[in-house]
């Protein structure tokens, strides 16, 4: 701080002076010229659906980037980068592809078709230079959850030979579990690819940095419990719906005295090979430019040992099994399952896309180029919806594999385009070697790449110290998915992430400010040693915006803080009114009485003989008379009036003025970016209410959205024009001071 404040004095100050009037509003208006012209939405459509020669070209080039940046792509610079970093993440491709198949719990071939088609046409149709699109450990239990909900073992029991056994039929889950994967990819590329026509890529600003992390986080845990089946060497009943991974984690631990010893040594041997492996790959990443592939390398000494051990008969070790070779033909999707899995569908699409775009906008940054949020919701949408008639799952973005594809020179959507050539050449030549490979081998691979997302528990510590709310937030999203499971946890955790940015819309800062002295600055009074308020004049802000969900607690912290409560006041006015009313009437009648006593002593005295006339006429020139015979017989007449003002009340020191009341109170709306029929109808309200005490309100600081919120709630009338209406608090303040010299000119003249 103190080095803060030596560098601001060391700098120049440079002094400036402006001359000018007090504007309000319609000033600013006459003097800016402003201008009425608005565009019709039938312009605006008309404009849009207009076809030329150069917008049709730049929609064609904008929906297939590849016709835009290959022809000038330059060779010399990219080739070599591109082709070691293709060939890099084809080989990581080999060993996550079949892992993370086995999350969506279909046979391990399926994750590298999946390596494969999607990034073919990922190439094609996206903007991102430097993502590696295809499996991705998260969307792969979100298939996962749905293979495994539709189509369970329970279904597919067969009787053996023996009355009292029954034996799985794998080939035709496996088969229908497929059919159930692809058709769900099918359809949440449906939904990314009519998200990205109606230009709905701002979707993923409702899922912010805490959010995302927090969920893959919870969605890394789900991964890890699903795999614990195969470390273990049992078969634990499958659960659906909230707090399945709670009743999954209880099924396991009953059934860990059945566990597999060959199955828990293989897994415990690769996870500490991984790891070892990846350490030492790391410390020679200094002086290798290639990473190693530790994986590749895993998966084909497991597949060796496993080989020559024959773990499968031995030791009962369960292995991937037959993987066919060549490529697969294009298959309908199963539309009589669509309906069942809608919401899940929906639930990959959004996070699938959050996640690619959340890591191509990063890498966007730093290499100064631009990804199209909406175009990429087109390339995943075509990826998934092309890949589901292929038997592909759903895709998204890999952190490890882009770091790799970056790290190794990638530079381009080439290197995508080779590493899918990689794995072509693995499916149809290379693949049926791998089928003696354990399924130990690859959960152990598939929690040794979740390292990193375990480390974002770090996020915790972080986030207190700068932000609790979006630490809350992190901690609710965990929560929330974990027990909620990943496709309900998401929409609960985005629902209560909006929550928290309402809530912060209700409890903002309400500040009175003041004036820095010698400038046009003002600055909340609490917050500053030297800033004072202007005698007079109380200038009220809130850190929010203003609407129905805050209204009132505008109002009563308007209220609190201006020490004027303006209900209670005016409640209190009303009844010194009534009060001073009363003894009006009360004196008024007491005159009229005493009047009428007179009267009668006057006509007594008469009848006595006594010449007596009275004459007293009023305002109105009305004589009321009293006629009587004398003694002597002649007539006489009297007549009186009330005398004018009987009474005066003088006025008490409750009715006086109150000279704790400011003259003036101006409400700064600069940080109000919109009025609902609420928010309008609160300023009417305090601009009537204090009118009523006295204290004139004034408004500034208003965008011209909230001014034209006003105008069609019809807020000015011919009383109430815009002239309360100021551009800056300082012009507002120098109004208010002119306003309250004339009155107090005024009162001395009188």
């Amino acid at each position: 701080m103190e080095k803060e404040m030596k560098d601001t004095e060391l700098r120049k100050r440079v002094p400036y002076h402006i001359h000018r009037d007090v504007l309000d509003e319609l000033s600013v208006d006459q003097v800016a010229e402003k201008s009425d012209v608005k565009i019709s939405a039938k312009e605006k459509l008309k404009d849009a659906v207009r076809c030329t020669g150069p917008r049709f070209k730049s929609c064609f080039l904008s929906f297939v980037p590849l016709l835009a940046w290959l022809p000038r792509y330059p060779f010399r610079e990219n080739a070599i980068g591109d082709l070691i970093s293709g060939i890099s993440v084809g080989i990581m491709h080999l060993p996550q592809g079949m892992a993370y198949a086995l999350l969506a719990a279909v046979p391990p071939v399926f994750g590298l078709y999946s390596s494969f088609y999607p990034i073919l046409i990922y190439f094609v149709f996206g903007t991102s230079k430097h993502i590696s699109v295809g499996t991705y450990a998260v969307m792969s239990v979100m298939i996962g959850s749905v293979t495994e909900r539709l189509a369970p073992d329970s279904d597919f029991m067969m009787p053996g030979n023996d009355t009292n056994i029954t034996i799985l039929d794998t080939v035709g889950r496996d088969a229908e579990r497929v059919k159930i994967a692809a058709t769900v990819t099918f359809l949440s590329g449906i939904f990314q690819l009519l998200l990205g026509v109606v230009r709905f890529g701002f979707v993923v600003t409702y899922l912010s940095e805490p959010l995302v992390r927090a969920y893959t986080t919870a969605a890394a845990i789900h991964v890890i419990v699903s795999q614990l089946k195969y470390s273990f060497g049992i078969n634990p009943r499958r659960y659906s719906g909230p707090l399945s991974l709670i009743y999954t984690v209880i099924e396991i631990c009953a059934l860990l005295g059945k566990t597999n010893i060959g199955t828990l040594v293989v897994s415990i041997v690769t996870i500490l090979g991984l790891i070892g492996a990846k350490q030492l790959s790391a410390l020679a990443a200094r002086k290798i430019p290639v990473p190693i592939p530790v994986e590749l390398i895993t998966i084909i000494i497991a597949t060796v040992v496993s080989w020559q051990m024959d773990l499968k008969t031995e030791y009962n070790v369960e292995v991937v099994g037959q993987i066919p070779s060549g490529l697969q033909a294009p298959v309908v999707p199963a539309v009589s399952l669509m309906g069942s899995m809608v919401g899940d569908a929906f639930a990959l699409a959004v996070v699938g896309y959050g996640i690619a775009i959340s890591l191509g906008r990063i890498f966007a940054l730093k290499y100064a180029y631009k990804v199209d949020s909406n175009q990429e919701l087109i390339a995943l949408g075509l990826s998934n919806s092309i890949g589901g008639l292929f038997k592909c799952f759903a895709i998204s973005c890999s952190m490890s594999r882009t770091m790799v594809q970056v790290s190794t020179g990638g530079k381009s959507q080439v290197a995508g385009a080779i590493s899918a050539l990689v794995i072509l050449v693995i499916l149809l030549k290379i693949g049926e070697l791998f089928e003696e490979l354990p399924k130990a081998v690859l959960a152990a691979i598939i929690y040794v790449n979740l390292q990193g997302m375990m480390k974002q528990f770090a996020d915790i510590c972080s986030l207190w110290r700068t932000n609790k709310v979006d630490m809350v937030v992190w901690v609710m999203t965990l929560i929330l998915t974990v027990l909620f499971n990943p496709d309900l946890g998401l929409a609960a955790s985005i629902a209560f992430s909006i929550l928290t940015v309402v809530f912060r819309t209700q409890l903002p800062k309400y500040s009175l400010l003041g004036q820095v002295p010698g400038t046009d600055i003002y600055r909340p009074v609490e917050d500053y040693n030297q800033v004072k308020e202007i005698p007079g004049i109380m200038i009220f802000r809130s850190s929010a915006t203003l609407y129905f969900a805050n209204a009132e607690m505008y109002i009563d912290a308007l209220y609190e803080k201006t020490g004027v409560d303006v209900a209670k006041l005016l409640s209190h006015k009303k009844k010194l009114e009534a009060k001073r009313l009363r003894k009006e009437k009360k004196a008024a009648k007491k005159a009229k009485k005493e009047a009428k006593k007179r009267a009668k002593e006057a006509a007594v005295q008469a009848t006595k003989g006594e010449d007596l006339q009275l004459s007293d006429t009023d305002e109105s020139g009305e004589e009321p008379e009293l006629s009587h015979t004398g003694a002597n017989g002649d007539v006489h007449e009297m007549s009186f009036k009330e005398p004018k003002d009987v009474v005066t009340v003088e006025a008490g020191p409750d009715s006086d003025t109150d000279t704790t009341l400011p003259q003036a109170i101006i409400l700064d709306l600069s940080p109000v970016n919109f009025l609902d029929t609420v928010g309008v109808k609160t300023i009417r309200n305090i601009y009537k209410d204090y009118g009523e005490a006295g204290v004139r309100v004034y408004l500034c600081g208003c965008q011209r959205g909230v001014v034209e919120s006003m105008e069609k709630g019809d807020f000015f009338n011919e009383k109430l024009t815009k002239s309360i209406l100021f551009s800056s608090v300082h012009d507002a303040v120098l109004y208010c001071q002119q306003e309250n010299s004339e009155e107090v000119l005024q009162g001395t003249h009188l």
